[in-house]
């Protein structure tokens, strides 16, 4: 099992409410299918849009290294590199128009040995001191998203239907708040247009970095306001942040002063993501939902297990992600209207174990990476609703009220 992403009491039938005149019948049952990879035993779906275009990442033969890949019609399709080895489509991006963005390393040494965010998402997950860049790929050709003057490195995440695409980027200056041993650079949230310009977003004040992670076709951006540290997750979050017309707001929190993440946004403007239950850097985080009129709630996790990870939304408000627990460290969940559930209880005798729902579109076709104990084998999946009659059948649904 190779999971190249970090991991990473309130009722919510007020929330749901505002998402407009959808209704939740109940849960589907799920078709689930393997998405075919690269030669290697290890893939991840992080990504699916309204065309039905899937993307993630993908292990060659031998599980040395992934490359950031696109599946049209189920069809694998490697996107390359920047030159280096590893590449990867980390998160929902959600632009429907044939623009897909991510990382890739580059072939060449970080001048300053900086180890820079994008490690934790490639096959090693160790440092490698080499820099990475943000990329584009529009109509299959992949170009390279520049950092700020005096930098090295940058970080794509998402892109809208605008050509939008927001990430962070290193700048040229030395950060007392970085931790030396991973990062020295400073690194700002970015837009970069579709003309080729950069715009940079600041932190918030008394913060030095920032980053974001979503961006919708409204041109709202969501993101982190904090410390430098590793340039991963930790201090670096310790402010969710929505920019609306450039205004920043912080999101507020569930207790804790690290890890409040946002990590998509739909064009209502409801924003989910993970965020700590308990002050510290030591990972507490559990699933959350904000909109203007709630502010931000916990989603919860399955009984017993750790801590939880909201990663992706659709327009109806179905929210995905994953719960840490069960027998295979990870199991991937959905919350439909206001209840949390283990999507393995929805899928179909003989499916693999689903270990991480990535992300979510329109129809409700859930993608993630499946596990197979037996083989020990993590295929990028994509789970299709049934229709309303398919679904009927008795199942062993187990359905969580959130907290």
């Amino acid at each position: 099992m190779n999971r190249n992403r970090l991991t990473h009491g309130y009722s919510l039938l007020p929330v749901f409410a505002l998402l407009g005149n959808a209704v939740f019948a109940g849960p589907p049952k799920y078709d689930v299918t393997e998405l075919a990879g690269l030669g290697g035993t290890s893939s991840s779906a992080n990504s699916i849009n309204n065309r039905g275009w899937i993307s993630g990442s993908s292990n060659p033969s031998g599980n040395l290294n992934a490359l950031a890949t696109l599946w049209v019609y189920g069809s694998p399709v490697s996107l390359g590199t920047l030159g280096g080895t590893d590449s990867s489509v980390a998160w929902p991006v959600k632009n429907d128009r044939g623009l897909i963005v991510g990382i890739s390393e580059l072939p060449v040494a970080d001048p300053l040995g900086n180890n820079f965010s994008c490690w934790p998402f490639f096959a090693a997950g160790t440092p490698t001191g080499r820099i990475c860049r943000g990329f584009r790929w529009p109509n299959g050709e992949m170009s390279t998203l520049s950092p700020f003057p005096g930098g090295y490195s940058s970080y794509a995440t998402a892109a809208n239907n605008r050509g939008e695409v927001v990430g962070w980027a290193e700048n040229g200056v030395h950060d007392p708040s970085c931790d030396p041993a991973f990062q020295i650079l400073q690194f700002r949230a970015t837009i970069w247009h579709a003309d080729g310009t950069m715009q940079e977003l600041p932190p918030l004040p008394g913060d030095s970095t920032s980053a974001a992670r979503a961006i919708n076709d409204r041109g709202q951006v969501v993101g982190i306001s904090g410390d430098c540290g590793v340039a991963v997750g930790s201090v670096s979050a310790k402010h969710a942040v929505l920019r609306d017309h450039g205004v920043p707001m912080d999101l507020g929190n569930l207790g804790g002063d690290a890890w409040n993440t946002p990590t998509a946004i739909n064009n209502r403007g409801v924003v989910v993501g993970f965020a700590n239950i308990a002050r510290g850097v030591a990972r507490t985080f559990e699933a959350f939902i904000w909109t203007r009129t709630t502010g931000m709630k916990s989603l919860g996790k399955l009984p017993g297990d750790l801590r939880s990870e909201a990663t992706g939304i659709n327009e109806h408000g179905e929210v995905v992600g994953l719960s840490r627990g069960g027998p295979y460290v990870f199991r991937a969940v959905v919350w439909r209207h206001e209840k949390l559930i283990d999507l393995n209880a929805l899928t179909a005798p003989g499916s693999p174990f689903l270990l991480i729902a990535g992300d979510i579109n329109d129809d409700g076709t859930i993608v993630g990476q499946a596990f197979h104990p037996d083989t020990q084998a993590s295929p990028a999946f994509m789970a299709t609703p049934r229709s309303e009659q398919e679904s009927e059948e008795p199942g062993n649904v187990q359905e969580i009220q959130t907290p």
